[in-house]
């Protein structure tokens, strides 16, 4: 079975800028040769030719409180190739950023642990629905004003709803992205499958692996990672 993660992350405001930078590897991060595709879209007139124009202004102007972006970290099947995992990227993005302002990049940096590739799409998308009505970058982040909507700023998606109404959304988006993915991997012929659901739920009896990340990895010596590897359970 091929593996699957998936994450949500909340932006705090004042780091949306940043972290678009750092996913599209511009700037400051540059040295970072893993970079294998990028795209943004549904962002106002006033950032529809500079995304991350959208992003500073969300930092400014979003309520202190408030949350300037999520981002969904998605693995995608070292079963696919390239262009296969792009063109997954493709329908992933069109599935979960709906009609949201969003940016996305597709990485691929070596593999640290075994000999994995480590392919995977970072998702930024905005709270604020676009509703047609034209803002400036400060009226696009201002309260919503329900009665009279051109008066305050869009609406934001996660208004009103509760905490098991948001995680219900998690949920779905899990069971939709291995959806998309095992689509893709059938068209492509291969036999392999992903599976959103725990070990607990699939009824496997041992932990779950846990996500070191790209730091800790940097830390462990050569056995630590070997013992690692060799722990792993089979998928």
């Amino acid at each position: 079975m091929a593996s699957y993660h998936f994450e949500i992350k909340s932006g705090k405001k004042g780091g949306a800028a940043e972290h678009a930078r750092y996913i599209l590897r511009d700037g400051k991060y540059t040295k970072k040769e893993d970079l294998l595709a990028t795209g943004y879209g549904n962002m106002p007139k006033w950032a529809e030719n500079d995304s991350l124009a959208f992003w500073k202004s969300a930092d400014r102007y979003e309520r202190a409180n408030g949350a300037t972006y999520r981002e969904m970290i998605i693995a995608l099947p070292n079963e696919l190739n390239t262009q296969q995992n792009i063109a997954l990227t493709k329908r992933l993005v069109e599935d979960l950023a709906g009609n949201k302002p969003y940016q996305f990049a597709l990485h691929a940096p070596d593999a640290k642990l075994g000999e994995e590739a480590n392919t995977h799409l970072h998702l930024m998308t905005s709270d604020r629905l676009p509703d047609g009505i034209v803002r400036s970058p400060e009226g696009t982040f201002m309260r919503n004003n329900p009665k009279f909507p051109a008066r305050g700023g869009c609406k934001k998606d996660s208004g009103g709803k509760s905490p098991m109404q948001l995680r219900d959304d998690v949920i779905d988006k899990r069971k939709r992205v291995a959806s998309i993915q095992n689509q893709m991997l059938a068209e492509v012929g291969e036999k392999a499958r992903v599976d959103h659901r725990s070990y607990k739920e699939r009824g496997i009896e041992q932990q779950p692996e846990r996500h070191l990340g790209q730091a800790r990895i940097r830390t462990m010596t050569e056995q630590d990672r070997t013992h690692y590897v060799a722990g792993r359970p089979d998928k």
